[in-house]
């Protein structure tokens, strides 16, 4: 039986880390540009290698931010997980998995996840919902558009990397399951590789203008030319919106609905709650479809509740189970009001019994305790509690990521 050693990854290792991961996910690795090396964090990545130091298995976290309820806080992001199929079933992900979150400094990591069934045995619970829609704009009719557009216009891609992080960042303020991004990101998710097109065409940087002319709004989007038997019936592919205000989102999305010769509009980074359903006459033409999107683990119970805010009042005691990472297990007091929280190890009584999964599922506020209540996965020990903390760490706002990182 071969031996699996499991060490941080160097520099070096990268583009073997690329073709393990490419492998697993059935593509084949582009070369590594002087951007993926400098965006590359090798003392956050763990590579398994067998005897004679062959790379079969790799896990990375990226060094990034997120939007929780009423705050942005630290957030290990978690990406590049693959075995080579020579050496599944052995416990190569496992061991990198497990070993991963025991060590990521940051109290919660979050993924997108490829094979759902697999993150929920480590402890990661799924905290967002995505949406995607596929819109027949035929069907679709004029938006509902009621006040005035201001000036929509084109940036470059240098341009873009000055003018629209600041946007993100509302858009984080705003609404939970948003990911930050630094200059390098910025470029990297900027740029326009023609080989990376699927035969669409280059990018377009569309940005809304209010009546100062500052840019409060924008769009990532191409297009595809095709024709059926009744002509023109081309394909829009958008690949992200962002718009705190509501003019902006408006006016973008009614330009994109509208766009000549289309007949197709695909978008697969909506919210469960998206604004779109405001502006469209007849909803069901979005043709929406429902899928998880980020899954979250929380490494260190009492700073991760202590960094988020809470609709509503609460003091209780939650036990938290967690086999994988016992120093999470154990009972915690917990006293939040609207703009303060604290979380403490306390020896009283349980007034709930939460796993770390479904802890995690419900971080973000866009699901329930109660919901988890119903198979006994949360066990409600204080008649009440489980409404009061349900309440407390639901939010407003639906969690969204807009990105697959």
């Amino acid at each position: 039986m071969t031996e699996i050693a499991v060490r941080v990854g160097t520099v070096e290792d990268y583009q073997a880390m690329s073709a393990v991961f490419g492998g697993a996910m059935m593509f084949d690795p582009s070369e590594a540009d002087e951007l993926d090396l400098r965006m590359f964090e090798p003392e956050r990545a763990l590579v398994a290698t067998a005897d004679g130091g062959e790379v079969v298995g790799t896990t990375r976290a990226l060094t990034r931010d997120l939007s929780v309820p009423g705050a942005v806080v630290p957030a290990a992001h978690v990406t590049g997980v693959g075995v080579l199929a020579t050496h599944r079933r052995r416990g190569v992900m496992s061991e990198l998995i497990s070993r991963q979150l025991r060590e990521v400094p940051e109290p919660i990591a979050i993924l997108w996840a490829s094979e759902p069934g697999i993150y929920g045995r480590f402890g990661y619970g799924a905290a967002a919902w995505g949406v995607s829609c596929e819109i027949d704009l035929h069907r679709v009719g004029p938006p509902v558009v009621r006040t005035r557009p201001g000036e929509l216009s084109v940036l470059t891609a240098d341009e873009a990397v000055k003018e629209l992080p600041a946007l993100l960042r509302g858009l984080q303020e705003q609404r939970p399951g948003v990911s930050g991004r630094s200059e390098l990101e910025w470029q990297k998710r900027l740029e326009d590789k023609k080989d990376d097109r699927g035969g669409r065409t280059a990018r377009q940087i569309l940005v809304h203008r209010n009546e100062s002319g500052a840019i409060d709004g924008y769009a990532l989007w191409r297009g595809k030319m095709n024709w059926d038997a009744t002509g023109p019936a081309h394909d829009v592919l958008v690949e992200e919106l962002v718009a705190p205000e509501p003019t902006a989102y408006k006016a973008l999305w009614s330009y994109l609905l509208t766009l000549d010769l289309a007949a197709t509009l695909r978008y697969g980074y909506a919210a469960l709650d998206e604004p779109l359903l405001q502006i469209v006459t007849t909803p069901t033409v979005l043709n929406r479809r429902l899928s998880e999107s980020l899954w979250l683990r929380v490494t260190d119970v009492p700073r991760a509740l202590e960094q988020r805010r809470y609709a509503a009042a609460v003091d209780l005691v939650i036990e938290v189970t967690d086999e994988l990472i016992p120093a999470n297990a154990g009972r915690y007091r917990l006293t939040a009001d609207g703009k303060t929280a604290r979380c403490t190890r306390t020896d009283e009584p349980a007034d709930l019994t939460v796993p770390v999964r479904e802890l995690g599922s419900a971080y973000l506020g866009g699901r329930q305790l109660a919901e988890f209540a119903a198979t006994g996965l949360v066990v409600e020990h204080t008649p009440g509690t489980l409404t009061t903390a349900s309440t407390a760490f639901s939010w407003p706002v639906r969690p969204v990521s807009i990105e697959v990182f």
